[in-house]
């Protein structure tokens, strides 16, 4: 009986009768809990940039709707979806845009969002890219000037009138919107956060990067909110906290070595935090539950590559922005990622090698 004994006690398993599930919720809940989450992150947004702000998230967000709305109708499908998961593209994708952008070009990258990033692959649940970065990534490859041109927070007359490059007409160059930003604000530069780096090291301030009192996309400037937002998911059990967490590890990891080499040139790991779009893609688009890892470990390898791959692009690549391509990579990688973590099965033994020509049997 012993041995019995010693056995059992040198085996650990958690048996739990199926199903699996800790929360009843619907896609429908969760998706309804994300759009919320990310109402106050829209109304900061609208804040700080205003009525081309506001047009631009109303933009994007229809343009996805009507575009999933014409491709249901040509499968024979309802129109729109009883889950709102295109309203969560939409509002990520104008987020992810600068506020002065054109809203033909946010039109139309709504509608290549849903297009490519979704109807293409079969619709929700298949597509294996988050569809508001593949819209931000056709983006940033049709239009690399206005995706780059930015205006400062709290403008004046940010209510009370666009930003002139908002109302181009389509296929038409925007108006050059200088001008108008520096009768409000004198010594802009139009200069972001990131764009700092490499640059003699004046990086914005900590406290300005966690308000978004600085200039950049939409909703990429309040980095505290966001957090919050996500902490709120994870407290009502809609979304996990490790890929997250694992984001933010892989990043102060890796930009924390490069910090202490030389502060003066490498920004410290709190404004590799809450620079750019990182909190944003970390919380609300790293998350997506279609293009993430199933296992354990895969989670944690997906968070860290995210948090790597985001600093190596920005401290050497040629775009200062490295989150949204971060994030695109591992979801191609995450089926990889799987296969690498699986664990294994209870009860598993290591093949044995084949013996060789001529070696003796049992």
């Amino acid at each position: 009986m012993s041995g019995h004994t010693d056995f059992h006690k040198s085996i650990s398993m958690k048996i739990r009768t199926s199903p699996h599930l800790k929360k009843t919720l619907t896609v429908r809940q969760i998706m309804a809990s994300v759009v919320m989450a990310l109402l106050p992150v829209c109304v900061w947004s609208i804040w700080l940039f205003g009525l081309s702000a506001l047009v631009l998230l109303i933009t994007t967000t229809l343009s996805c709707m009507a575009t999933e709305a014409l491709f249901n109708r040509l499968a024979g499908k309802p129109a729109m979806a009883r889950e709102s998961s295109v309203v969560i593209t939409g509002l990520l994708l104008g987020l992810t845009l600068p506020p002065g952008f054109a809203l033909w070009m946010a039109a139309l990258a709504g509608f290549v969002a849903i297009a490519l990033g979704k109807v293409l692959f079969g619709g929700l649940g298949q597509n294996p890219f988050n569809p508001a970065l593949v819209g931000r990534a056709f983006a940033q490859a049709a239009f690399p000037v206005s995706i780059t041109t930015w205006t400062p927070a709290f403008l004046p007359e940010r209510f009370t009138s666009f930003i002139p490059s908002s109302l181009a007409f389509p296929f038409m160059t925007p108006a050059d919107a200088s001008g108008w930003i520096q009768n409000q604000v004198d010594g802009w530069s139009g200069a972001t956060p990131l764009k700092m780096i490499g640059g003699g090291g004046d990086f914005a301030s900590a406290t300005d990067l966690m308000f978004g009192t600085v200039s950049g996309s939409s909703g990429e400037t309040a980095g505290l909110l966001i957090l919050l937002c996500g902490a709120w998911l994870v407290y009502k059990g809609v979304m996990g906290w490790k890929i997250p967490v694992a984001v933010m590890l892989g990043t102060v990891a890796t930009s924390l070595p490069f910090w202490l080499m030389d502060a003066s040139v490498y920004p410290s790991p709190l404004f590799m935090l809450f620079s750019g779009g990182l909190m944003l893609a970390a919380v609300f688009m790293a998350t997506d539950m279609v293009g993430t890892p199933l296992t354990e470990k895969g989670v944690w390898v997906f968070g860290l590559m995210i948090g790597f791959l985001t600093v190596i692009i920005r401290l050497f690549g040629s775009l200062p922005e490295g989150a949204m391509y971060a994030v695109l990579i591992a979801n191609a990688c995450a089926p990889l990622i799987d296969t690498f973590t699986q664990e294994k099965p209870f009860g598993y033994r290591k093949p044995e090698k084949a013996l060789n020509k001529g070696g003796k049997g049992a």
